[in-house]
């Protein structure tokens, strides 16, 4: 009955480990492939988790299950499987068969359903605080961002949600939604519009909305990090009880994020300064930088990333409003 067991979860297995990377030096490993992109092969094995080749060390490959191929631009073909050819090759099996240079390949990612060449990450974070001293004080906290990409567009989603309550009395009650959606123009240039919105009950200014537009830049954006600097031009409107005021601000937008250890311990930096075109306030910077460790990762997949992470976060501004 033991044997019989194990025969059928290895044949239930098989598919899952079907692919094949054979290495210049001769080597050769077998797994999965997730995805290659920025010149980085990930490919999750059995031995050794999620392991990251550099694909000029590749000699040649095979996968039996579909994966869509870029070459150059943001067009994909769709291969039914890969079979290993000569050194430096690879065979593409799909509605053609032809034989193509790993050189060429820029991108290979499995398809998914509605948009197949998608690629999706995100963080969760969720924060609880709870004292019962002289003061009973419950806060609780969750912020996330998720990040979807296909072809030339990127959808980026992020959200804050704040509340505390001290001695039964909330004192704390604030929100903040941003989407981004950016068209890429070239490999790296793309063209960003957005909308954000937030309310805090217990601020002067109890909501705001900004929206705006402008260039960016992808410096690079791999399996090991990114890095996108973006310029704006911005309308923004505060609300309060005591009145409303609109003007138009520049804003220099920075997005970093460095994997290390590993893979496992990862670096990131957020940080955003206006220049708002009035004279009562001179400048408004928010940023964020820390270290997440990560206790499992995704990258191109329907599922969750769960995160331990530390960072300070800086919010000021200065005016000259007497």
């Amino acid at each position: 009955m033991r044997v019989l067991i194990a025969w059928c979860l290895s044949i239930l297995a098989a598919p899952l480990w079907a692919d094949t990377v054979w290495l210049n030096n001769g080597d050769r490993l077998s797994g999965e492939i997730i995805l290659l992109d920025g010149g980085k092969l990930a490919l999750k094995t059995r031995y050794a988790g999620q392991v990251l080749i550099d694909w000029k060390d590749i000699d040649t490959l095979s996968s039996d299950k579909p994966l869509l191929v870029r070459r150059s631009g943001f067009d994909n073909e769709r291969s039914e499987r890969l079979a290993a050819a000569g050194a430096g090759m690879v065979r593409v099996q799909g509605e053609r068969e032809y034989t193509l240079p790993l050189a060429q390949i820029k991108r290979l990612v499995p398809p998914r359903p509605l948009l197949e060449d998608r690629l999706w990450e995100g963080n969760l974070d969720a924060k609880l605080d709870m004292k019962r001293n002289e003061n009973d004080v419950d806060e609780w906290k969750l912020k996330g961002n998720t990040r979807v990409e296909h072809g030339r567009w990127r959808h980026l989603l992020s959200g804050e949600l704040e509340r505390e309550i001290k001695n039964d009395r909330k004192v704390e009650d604030n929100w903040e939604l941003e989407y981004d959606l950016d068209r890429f123009l070239t490999e790296h240039w793309f063209w960003r519009a957005g909308v954000q919105q937030g309310e805090d009950e217990f601020e002067i200014v109890d909501r705001q909305r900004i929206v705006g537009t402008g260039p960016g830049y992808r410096f690079w954006d791999d399996e090991l990090g990114r890095f996108d600097l973006i310029g704006q031009f911005n309308r923004v409107r505060l609300e309060s009880d005591v009145a409303d005021l609109a003007f138009n601000t520049t804003s220099l937008e920075l997005d970093y994020k460095r994997l290390l250890w590993g893979t496992r311990l990862e670096f990131y930096a957020n940080a955003q300064l206006q220049i708002p075109h009035i004279e009562e306030i001179d400048y408004v910077l928010d940023s964020e930088f820390g270290l997440r460790y990560r206790l499992n990762q995704w990258r191109g997949c329907c599922c969750c990333m769960s995160s331990i992470s530390w960072r300070p976060r800086v919010r000021g501004f200065l005016t000259d409003i007497t």
